[in-house]
């Protein structure tokens, strides 16, 4: 069972294990949120982590001083996450009545003052958060290590839990790609979502069926391409960055034979059996034209579907090929992540000389 669960974490089948669970839960979001069977199902989880628990090298990760809250942070994600589809399956199936959502009934619109309703409220969750914290730091030592030492480098070598996601999308990606430009989409788009999607539906009350793109896209980004790049960071990639699974010992000396290649290399060498063109432009012809139809030739024909024409009619041209560029670009890390696994290909255009590769 343990070298099952294993060969299951293995990005290569994980990552897109998680993709169909993602779509089940948000196409099946009211079963999700109002099954009762399937929060009490929950408990199952107990018995489960406490077996976990007991294989040495998986238990060894999970109570490292810098993993205990990204576990906390994870459960409670879980569970918020869970509450919304609750709330949201509610107000939807209301709506499908022709009810008005739960937050619009005459006795949840009651107003409170601020002073001293809310202030009050405010004052004790933040002398319960001061408490939390001093008790924290008590019961658990603060992971600090001795002063940089320039001539040597912990393996592995790990940022902040809030970063790791970055880290981790360093596997597939330039540092100016996976650094800059994808955690600046990522940024611009959640803000863009509201601007783009000028659905009035859904204001002041939770609904998924209302705001689809919305939900959908955010979501998306936020669970798969974010929180799930974080626990891979977390919990199996150990030293040198290598692959681990939960109850594999982290062992210094592995090492994992990888030779990753370009698509160019795949042209000239492996498909035309010729040599490399000294031309670079020659060279990477075929990832320029493959990328400049996918950021081009791509949103025009998702304009001309069905589904986009009436997005077209809804939001406008500008707002639909604003969304549909941002939506391509966090589109190309899942896209690149799949690439790397299955064929090994690390650049689509390789232009070292320009510093340029993607």
């Amino acid at each position: 069972m343990k070298e099952l669960i294993n060969w299951v974490a293995d990005p290569i089948r994980s990552f897109p294990i998680v993709c169909i669970l993602f779509y089940f839960m948000m196409k099946y979001y009211r079963v999700v949120g109002t099954k009762k069977f399937l929060g009490w199902s929950l408990l199952f989880t107990i018995p489960v982590s406490i077996w976990f628990a007991a294989d040495p090298n998986f238990f060894t990760i999970i109570t490292l001083p810098d993993n205990i809250p990204i576990i906390i942070l994870i459960v409670l994600v879980g569970f918020l996450q869970w509450f919304t589809f609750y709330k949201a399956a509610l107000n939807d199936n209301r709506l499908d009545q022709g009810l008005g959502p739960i937050e619009g009934l005459p006795e949840n619109r009651e107003k409170v003052w601020c002073w001293p309703n809310l202030v009050y409220t405010e004052l004790f969750m933040i002398i319960a958060g001061t408490c939390f914290l001093v008790v924290w730091a008590i019961l658990f030592k603060a992971p600090l290590e001795e002063p940089a030492n320039p001539t040597w480098a912990p393996n592995p070598a790990k940022a902040p839990w809030y970063f790791l996601g970055l880290q981790e999308m360093l596997v597939y990606f330039d540092p100016w790609m996976a650094g800059v430009i994808l955690p600046g989409v990522v940024v611009v788009g959640l803000i863009a979502i509201p601007y783009i999607d000028t659905n009035p539906k859904g204001n002041g009350y939770y609904t998924i069926a209302e705001r689809p793109i919305a939900m959908w896209g955010f979501l998306f980004g936020w669970l798969v391409l974010w929180l799930y790049l974080i626990m891979v960071g977390t919990f199996l990639r150990g030293p040198n960055w290598t692959f681990y699974g939960p109850f594999e010992y982290w062992d210094f000396h592995k090492v994992v034979a990888e030779y990753n290649v370009n698509l160019s290399e795949f042209l000239w060498i492996k498909w035309l059996n010729t040599p490399m063109p000294e031309n670079m432009f020659v060279r990477e012809f075929l990832g320029i034209i493959l990328s400049l139809a996918y950021m081009l030739v791509l949103p025009p024909l998702m304009g001309m579907c069905s589904y986009g024409k009436k997005m077209i009619e809804g939001v406008g041209q500008m707002r639909f090929y604003i969304f549909v560029v941002l939506f391509l670009l966090m589109m190309s890390l899942p896209i690149k992540m799949v690439l790397r696994w299955l064929f090994a290909l690390k650049y689509i255009v390789a232009l070292p000389e320009l510093e340029l590769n993607l």
